[in-house]
Order: structure tokens, then sequence, then C-alpha cells
């Protein structure tokens, strides 16, 4: 039976969301991949055992996580059951419902019927009464946002759920979002969106800013740029990467002699501060006291550890983020 280690809060910082009492470890663990029913069990719980053993209490999934959709769920449950249980309220466990999870007209995007389903399916697939985040996984332009929210609303007054976020949202619609959760008293507290050195969309949608400005928590995904923030492909492409296997999210035509020139600059500069390019990578997210979380993805647990050495200097100087700010725009 697994046994938490006792000095897992002793150098994992905190950071709360936005204006509200929920804080999130400045590193968490996302099962977007390597959690599916392809992906081997006993490495998923050494994976979640060394998250926790080193501070990260945040496990992010989404109903469509797999593969197949719904194996994440399912798989994180069943450590929840048998090693985990006795640790619930030291952990955030969220998901989220909004892409594609089931044929027909209900199982997608953000209606009432959709949203208060799958939470019903998720809670069922993870073996718990509620989770502590519930999200919205992506802005649906034909349904509208009042009938969202008011699912997202319920959601958390059913007990379902502690704490309303919404995902992939832009800068204007989140305002009009916080607007109708606001009226309705809905804890909604934490924005989650793609944010890394070489993907600013949030600065650009006025994302960032606007959650600063409201008060609202941020916690951003592909923080690494599917590894191209690592030392993986400072050589070129391995013959055993995931590029070759699975382009979905990162192929070839990413990595052009440019980008690749990109990253080995700003491998110089990690090495010059000390760190790792991931590292680094993960601290310049974290730098400015608006990002609450960054949400890694791991295959093994070393990968966990060699990532949490981020939140030991998250400081940067002016001529530092000046420079990283030349290379990307080359």
């Amino acid at each position: 039976m697994y046994q938490a280690a006792e000095k897992r809060y002793e150098t994992m910082p905190y950071n709360r969301c936005g204006a509200s009492g929920l804080r999130l470890p400045a590193v968490s663990l996302g099962l977007w991949h390597n959690f599916g029913d392809t992906a081997s069990f006993d490495n998923m719980k050494q994976m979640c055992f060394t998250a926790f053993d080193n501070g990260i209490t945040h496990f992010d999934l989404a109903n469509n996580y797999g593969p197949a959709p719904g194996s994440a769920e399912r798989n994180f449950g069943k450590i929840l059951k048998e090693d985990l249980a006795p640790y619930r309220d030291e952990l955030i466990i969220s998901t989220k419902a909004g892409y594609d999870m089931w044929p027909g007209p209900y199982g997608d995007f953000g209606s009432r019927k959709y949203l208060l389903a799958s939470l019903d399916q998720s809670l069922g697939r993870l073996g718990l009464e509620y989770v502590d985040i519930f999200y919205h996984h992506r802005m649906d332009p034909k349904t509208p946002l009042e009938e969202t929210m008011g699912a997202l609303d319920q959601a958390v007054k059913s007990g379902k759920a502690l704490y309303a976020g919404l995902s992939n949202y832009d800068g204007p619609t989140l305002e009009k979002a916080c607007a109708i959760l606001a009226e309705l008293r809905c804890p909604f507290v934490i924005n989650q969106n793609s944010y890394n050195i070489f993907n600013r969309t949030i600065e650009k949608n006025g994302l960032k800013e606007t959650s600063r400005r409201l008060g609202k928590g941020i916690i951003c995904f592909s923080p690494l740029a599917q590894g191209m923030l690592t030392d993986r492909y400072l050589n070129g492409i391995p013959a055993d990467s995931r590029i070759r296997t699975d382009g979905r999210f990162l192929n070839e035509r990413s990595l052009t002699e440019e980008r690749l020139a990109q990253i080995r600059r700003l491998n110089e500069l990690a090495a010059e501060r000390g760190q790792t390019l991931a590292e680094m990578a993960l601290a310049w997210i974290l730098k400015d006291g608006i990002v609450t979380s960054v949400l890694i993805g791991a295959s093994k647990p070393e990968q966990i550890l060699d990532d949490i050495g981020a939140v030991r200097n998250t400081k940067f100087t002016e001529e530092e983020l000046q420079l990283i700010d030349e290379i990307v725009m080359e």
C-alpha cells in the first residue's frame, strides 16, 4: 500500500487562484497523454506517486483523455481507489467537458444536457462523489453563454464540483462569462489555456490581462510546446520521437531549421542561468505571478522530477526577458 512521503510539502510553492481561497501547486500534473489504455498502468501509478511525494497535489483530466476517451479518468480512478484514497482531501482533481465524447447531438460542445451528463459519467469513471474543479473545455459559438454558465453553476450547487473553470476561452468571452457566473454566485476561479515561450496567444487575445484584472487564476497546458522547449530536439528529431509515430500535436513541419536554431539559443541562455531548457521554459511562465500553475505532461517519473526543478528560480532579469523575446521573434 502506497504511503506518501512525509516531507511532500516542504519544497513546492502553492499559489492562490486569483482572488479565491484555492491554492494550487506551481507545477500540476496533466493526464492528457500516457494515462490511457495503451500505457503501462504501473508506470501511471509511479508517476502519480512521484508527483504527490514532491508536492504536486493537482491532477488534471478531461472526459475525452485517453486513448480511448474516458480511459484516463477510469485509470486514475483505479489509482485513487487502490492507493490515493486516504489522501483525497489533500488532492485537487479536475475534469472537463466540451469536446466530442459520444455519438449524436448531445455529446459535444456546451449544452446543459451535455455538460451535466458528462460530469456524471466522469464521476462514475473516477469513483468520486465530486471533483474539485469542473471546466467547460472550449467556447461554444452556438449555445447561449447563459446556458453553459448555468450548467457549471448547477454542477457546483449540486455538490458535484467545488469550483468552476473555463478552458480555451478568449479575453472578451471570459469577461462575459465571468459576469454571468458572478450574478449566479458561482465560484469560478480559474482559466486553462495553452501558453509557452513560443505560443503567446493568451497575451494577444486578452485572456491573461483579463484574468489578472478580474482576479481569476490561470493554469497553462503545453508549457513545453509539446517537447520543443526541452533538450529532446537540440540535435534534430530522435528516431523514437512521437513526431514520427503520432504527429497530431507536433509534426516535422513545426521543427524547421529556424525553430531548431531558436531552441538551441534558448538552451544556451538556460545553461547560463544554471537551468535546463525545460526548467527555464516553465519558470518563464511563472515569472510574473499571474499564472497560478503550469500543467506538465510526463511519460515517466524522472520527467516529473526534472520539471519540478523549475520552481527553484522563477526570477528573470530584464535583459534575459528581452533576449528571449528577441530569439522567439527572429
